[in-house]
């Protein structure tokens, strides 16, 4: 390898010097978390809830219904769950409320607060939301009951009236990481109240309930840095060695082998269950199947996710259709076929549901090979929509070119982000977000320009998988290595899976032996654009410059090194 290719990735994010290099590479529970207590209303809170379980109050936990609210859920009806094992004789009751995602909507809300009132809740603590949910606070506040808001999101101009808030992003918040997911925060305040009284639960155990803040870490698009790097890494050990019935079902109906569990195995195969139970149904089934103790309920809930799961795929596949016929329509060609490419896709209609958006704009973007902004309403909220990019430019780019009064709001990263716009933007978004491309796209670097390094196919082994694998995981904030692999020469091309819609090239390194590098849902064609100036198309004997990320596979439990395709570009004359 004639780099140094572990400095090379580092210097890439702007990992510098021996004190970030460490906390980056070594990250550390002890080492590499905060003192809980640096939040801004945790001792308050902690102390609030110590009361009210040596009091015997009844405390009622209510949490957002997606993967990282659901997860949040868990960790803190299991803390609770955890103080009364350990101590027989404690009498305090607790509470769970998930809101209904199409009924009742995001955040708190008068009707819950006054039903978990009638259930005798004296505590309510938030997982993942409140801090926008003023009214609410005030009739807590009337009931008499001590509201405490955990929560991650931005703060508005006024905070509700709460007895706490924990919440980073609070402007007089000292707390150094200000990028904790959801649960991040939830975790915080049961180390706050273990460094107050630790109930008798033995030191460090809470580490067990990681494996939910690292699904929510992993799920919410918050940065793997800093804290939020613990998190991740210890998540994923303890999710490996996870005892709780539900997941380790879940894991075996994805046929994930836990042992070998990854940052993508949560992202494309449990956080997509957690959420559809919120999406398709109720998102009490995820959180029970999260935090059962019964073989029987952990399987029948796996079923049920796993049937919500197949509808939501119904349903994305049919929204795909009707947007697949709308662009015919418009006279838009897919990747590799005769007529002008598209730039930028931009269309919506108010009966789509945003929240299935984002998988309907993956399925553009591998056909139509452009950035892709779609949008939908749902319920009472308004206009909201999901982006992504097919690596050209960043959505994130094209969002911040429009003009100001554009979107209500809007965030993500390079692939991938959301918006929301109001009514009256909508109906001219097509045109605004086509001159906002242009703009993003003039400026925009080429692809194989933000490539980490460029590799031969022989650098293929243990020891550079060793290397990626060390700056692991990965996601938001610290992305997968891309690598540039010049001049390999296409020894064979085939489509493989039950419909033949994946892509597999197998090349030859020096010492004859065989890489293989794969593109789901991809053929040839879809590299054709990249081809036709120089009146080839990608097959067997072609030499092409190949853009990739390396990872390792276990499919049917046989681990093989492999690279995952990004693009396939033509050789330079």
């Amino acid at each position: 390898m004639p780099i140094d290719l572990l400095d090379t990735i580092l210097t890439k994010r702007g990992i510098t010097g021996p004190v970030l290099r460490d906390a980056f590479l070594n990250a550390d529970y002890v080492t590499h978390t905060h003192d809980p207590l640096l939040l801004k209303g945790a001792r308050k809170a902690a102390e609030r809830i110590i009361s009210a379980i040596k009091n015997g109050e009844t405390i009622a936990i209510f949490s957002d219904y997606d993967a990282d609210g659901i997860p949040g859920a868990v960790v803190f009806t299991d803390f609770l769950k955890r103080v009364k094992i350990a101590n027989p004789s404690f009498t305090f009751e607790t509470l769970c409320y998930i809101p209904d995602r199409h009924e009742e909507g995001f955040g708190l809300s008068i009707e819950a607060i006054q039903e978990l009132k009638n259930k005798g809740a004296q505590v309510i603590i938030t997982i993942d939301c409140g801090i926008a949910d003023v009214e609410p606070a005030e009739h807590a506040k009337k009931l008499n009951i001590d509201l405490i808001i955990t929560d991650h999101h931005i703060p508005g101009q006024k905070l509700p009236s709460a007895y706490a808030i924990v919440n980073p992003k609070q402007i007089d918040c000292d707390y150094p990481e200000k990028m904790l997911c959801g649960s991040g925060v939830a975790f915080k305040l049961i180390q706050a109240i273990l460094s107050i009284d630790r109930f008798n639960i033995k030191e460090g155990q809470e580490k067990w309930l990681l494996d939910m803040v690292g699904i929510a870490t992993l799920s919410d698009m918050v940065p793997l840095t800093g804290e939020n790097r613990v998190f991740a890494k210890y998540g994923l050990q303890v999710m490996r060695k996870s005892p709780r019935l539900g997941f380790i079902r879940l894991l075996k109906e994805t046929k994930v082998m836990q042992r070998f569990l990854s940052e993508d195995d949560i992202a494309f195969m449990v956080t997509p269950r957690i959420n559809a139970a919120s999406r398709m149904g109720s998102a009490t089934d995820a959180f029970r199947l999260l935090s059962t103790d019964d073989e029987v309920e952990a399987g029948m809930l796996t079923v049920r996710l796993q049937e919500l799961n197949d509808e939501r795929k119904g349903i994305v596949a049919s929204i795909t259709k009707e947007a697949k016929k709308r662009l015919k329509a418009q006279g838009r060609r897919v990747t590799g076929s005769d007529g002008e490419k598209s730039k930028v896709i931009v269309m919506g209609d108010p009966d789509w549901r945003p929240s299935l958006l984002g998988l309907v704009a993956n399925a553009l973007v591998e056909e139509y090979k452009c950035p892709v902004f779609l949008w939908g309403r749902e319920g009472g909220d308004g206009i909201k929509g999901s982006c992504r990019s097919d690596g050209s430019v960043s959505v994130v780019d094209i969002m911040q070119s429009v003009p100001e009064a554009t979107f209500i709001a809007s965030g993500g990263h390079h692939m991938s982000g959301g918006f929301s716009v109001n009514f009256d933007s909508v109906h001219k978004l097509h045109e605004t977000i086509e001159k906002a491309f242009e703009t993003a796209f003039s400026k925009a670097v080429p692809l194989a320009a933000l490539a980490d390094a460029e590799l031969s196919l022989d650098d293929i082994n243990d020891m550079t998988w060793r290397i990626v694998e060390q700056c692991g995981p990965y996601g938001f904030g610290n992305p997968k290595p891309l690598f540039l692999f010049k001049r390999a020469t296409i020894r064979d091309a085939r489509q493989f899976g039950k419909i033949k819609n994946h892509l597999e090239l197998s090349f030859e390194n020096a010492r004859g032996g065989t890489v293989k590098a794969i593109a789901f849902f991809s053929s040839p064609d879809d590299f054709a654009d990249n081809f036709k100036t120089i009146g080839t198309s990608v097959g067997t004997g072609l030499s092409v410059n190949l853009l990739a990320h390396l990872e390792k596979s276990y499919f049917m439990n046989r681990p093989e090194l492999r690279l995952r395709i990004v693009d396939i570009l033509p050789v330079e004359a």
